[in-house]
């Protein structure tokens, strides 16, 4: 049987992270005793969530330990098992870590099928991202039909599920993002009503334009200016959803909080943090609905793959780049 290559963390990186901050290694592969199952990893998920593991910061997860595998959630194919959960050539999904092969006593990892879905697509629509747009906008955002929404990393993982679920739900939506052809993507693919390009235009005054009453719902990915811009032009009980800062997430000094939120006062809004682990109990819910939805043609999925472990560095700094579109994911294992 191959070795098994694994990624660890090495250091605790300071701004963005260089590659000198995880370090590859090969290591024997042990087979599954009492209990156990062994794992062939096929895919792992890139995450903006990933920046944040690394910091040795209060958080709602511990972050990851040196010289500990790089936490990741992937998918992979059961090539060994005693456990009577799993049988050889189940694929499941689960927090596998960035390596080729992953033994496990099984806790936390689901069956899914790749005759429904391509497998990448267990760690988009039909994974964490998937199921953070559909409890963060529908939940936590509280939508209503008829509602304006603006999300801001639109054309992310996470941000493009939000738009199009509340297009679903008879919404207005605005998405914005970086460059011309992802806010294309938006309108054209997407079904948005409308873009910002947040490097070419003007925020604050796009945003005027095209909520001339106010924002009902503010699904924010990116934090810092954005996160103001959208402050400053809320409706009357409008609520926005903290998922992310990514802009945020490389600072090396303090991070920028927002400027506006007295704007939360005078338009008696709410601002709410979410966590997609907070609604585990109803993932197959959730992905029950969105899988409807993908058949009926109403929600589009979009993975961006890229290949080799020994790549995973390059490919993770597109999360903060912007070089991708919709689900970023690396393959980790050979055909």
């Amino acid at each position: 049987m191959a070795q098994n290559k694994q990624l660890l963390l090495q250091k605790r990186p300071v701004g963005l992270p260089d590659a000198s901050t995880w370090k590859l290694i090969k290591s024997e592969i042990s087979q599954p005793e009492d209990g156990e199952v062994l794992i062939q990893c096929e895919y792992i998920s890139l995450d903006p969530a990933m920046r944040g593991w690394l910091n040795d910061t209060r958080s709602y997860i511990p972050p990851v330990k040196i010289n500990e595998v790089m936490r990741a959630g992937g998918v992979g194919k059961v090539i060994a098992s005693n456990n009577p959960i799993f049988k050889v050539g189940d694929y499941v999904y689960g927090q596998t870590g960035v390596q080729q092969y992953v033994l496990t006593d099984g806790k936390g990892y689901h069956k899914i099928d790749p005759t429904i879905a391509p497998l990448p697509m267990y760690l988009g629509t039909l994974g964490m991202p998937g199921m953070t747009a559909y409890f963060g906008i529908l939940e936590v955002g509280e939508l209503k039909e008829g509602d304006t929404v603006l999300v801001s990393g639109a054309a992310g993982a996470v941000g493009s599920v939000v738009g199009q679920i509340a297009k679903i739900k008879n919404c207005k939506v605005i998405g914005i993002a970086g460059g011309a052809e992802k806010c294309k993507y938006l309108v054209d693919k997407l079904g948005f009503d409308g873009a910002i390009d947040y490097k070419d235009d003007d925020i604050k005054a796009k945003i005027k334009e095209y909520f001339p009453k106010g924002i009902d719902v503010y699904f924010d990915n990116v934090g810092g200016e954005i996160l103001d811009a959208a402050l400053g032009r809320l409706a009357m009980h409008a609520r926005i959803v903290i998922c992310g800062a990514i802009s945020q997430y490389n600072n090396t000094t303090a991070v920028k909080g927002p400027a506006n939120y007295l704007s939360l006062l005078v338009s008696r809004a709410s601002m709410k943090g979410m966590v997609v682990f907070d609604y585990a109990k109803d993932y197959g819910k959730a992905a029950q609905q969105m899988g409807q939805w993908i058949k009926q043609g109403k929600l589009k999925s979009k993975e961006d793959v890229y290949e080799g472990i020994e790549n995973f560095h390059e490919t993770f700094l597109r999360l903060f780049s912007g070089e991708k579109m919709g689900k970023l994911v690396l393959k980790v294992n050979e055909d």
